[in-house]
């Protein structure tokens, strides 16, 4: 779904340039290969409208690089009393201060702890940051 999604929002921008359309061409091929054991008549009616002259059901099944599922930065929650705040991005090795100070500046966190008085911050590095104000 998270595939289907970033075709749908980008689909302009990726026809845009050869190298796109060869990217979205691949991209679909791979999707409709994963989408097959569920819905394999409409994936290889699909398959065989993208101009494929073989059968979806000989293609092998798609490979991963492991190498670009790791990023440099991650999306960390922000929570104030334990309700979501907002989300900032930061480098995966952020430290947990980094992390704090990074929270505390987001703007709508500043907006829900101005005048309040901070008990406790709770960082869980890479995942969430919660400000306890009382």
């Amino acid at each position: 779904m998270e595939l289907v999604n970033f075709l749908y929002a980008n689909v302009e921008a990726i026809k845009a340039t050869p190298a796109g359309a060869k990217a979205a061409s691949s991209a679909m091929a791979s999707l409709l290969a994963v989408l097959s054991p569920i819905a394999p008549h409409i994936c290889e009616e699909l398959w065989q409208a993208m101009g494929h002259d073989t059968l979806l059901l000989h293609q092998p099944w798609p490979i991963h690089d492991p190498a670009a599922l790791v990023t440099d930065a991650v999306e960390v929650v922000v929570q104030v009393n334990g309700k979501l705040r907002g989300k900032i991005n930061v480098p995966r090795d952020a430290t947990k201060e980094a992390l704090e100070r990074a929270a505390l500046a987001e703007v709508n966190v500043v907006k829900h702890i101005s005048g309040k008085t901070i008990r406790k911050v709770v960082v869980v590095p890479g995942k969430l940051v919660n400000v306890v104000v009382g």
